[in-house]
């Protein structure tokens, strides 16, 4: 972070634009204010606390709490050995798609899986009734948690025939193998809504007894130009994390 940056924030912090309170409250008002102006943007690395410390005049303690407040609203991230980082938010598109291999490599981002699940089985009735199967008709599952430059970012539940996928094998992408297979969904349904993550989601996604963590439930059904349901996907997008967002045109 640059001089510049750190003079920002001690003339916020002088002028009252920070909340009135606490000195960590007006400290984190303050940062969390040049971070929604954009003025300090994602992945921009902090200054050590000694630095924060000379620059407001502030103990290292009401530092450290104004980057605890910060980190609980997903603003601030923490690694372990590099320090602390404005937190990087991703904005995916609605209207275009994308499995989450393919959008994160638009970005540019290295992406990595923890695999919870892989198998052939037979489905459950939701799952006959979602993907139109015939009796007796298997489906592959394949349940990981999506990392982006070595982040969980989601948790991810996807479904599809199995006589679909045939002798391909699914790597990082499922969309690359169903797209290898010949059988590349042409469209898709998504239905969204936000939630609270479960226990054994939270751990997965962010590690140890984490606060409540906002969650982005996401269905997603795609099918083929014929119109033949191929996949069910379920997922669980950190709400700290990921934005969706959508372009709307006025009807009439």
């Amino acid at each position: 972070m640059s001089g510049g940056a750190l003079d920002r924030l001690t003339e916020a912090m002088g002028k009252g634009d920070a909340a009135q309170g606490p000195l960590y409250l007006q400290l984190a008002s303050a940062m969390r204010g040049l971070i929604e102006l954009g003025e300090w943007r994602g992945g921009l690395a902090l200054p050590p606390e000694r630095a924060m410390t000379q620059a407001t005049g502030l103990s290292r303690v009401t530092i450290r709490k104004a980057l605890d407040t910060l980190e609980e609203e997903g603003l601030v991230q923490r690694k372990r050995g590099a320090g602390n980082f404005v937190a990087a938010q991703i904005d995916q598109p609605l209207s275009i798609l994308l499995g989450f291999t393919e959008d994160m490599k638009r970005r540019g981002a290295d992406t990595t899986s923890q695999e919870l699940r892989r198998e052939i089985a037979f489905p459950t009735p939701s799952e006959v009734l979602k993907l139109g199967l015939a009796p007796g008709e298997k489906v592959f599952r394949l349940d990981r948690v999506r990392m982006a430059e070595g982040e969980p970012l989601a948790i991810e539940h996807a479904v599809v025939p199995a006589a679909a996928l045939g002798a391909v094998e699914v790597g990082a992408s499922l969309y690359d193998a169903l797209r290898a297979a010949g059988q590349a969904p042409a469209r898709a349904l998504q239905r969204l809504h936000a939630g609270i993550a479960t226990p054994g989601e939270a751990r997965l996604l962010v590690g140890g007894d984490a606060a409540p963590l906002p969650v982005l439930r996401i269905e997603r059904r795609s099918f083929l130009d014929s119109g033949r349901a191929i996949e069910v996907t379920t997922s669980a997008y950190r709400g700290d994390r990921y934005d969706f967002m959508a372009e709307l045109t006025l009807g009439g």
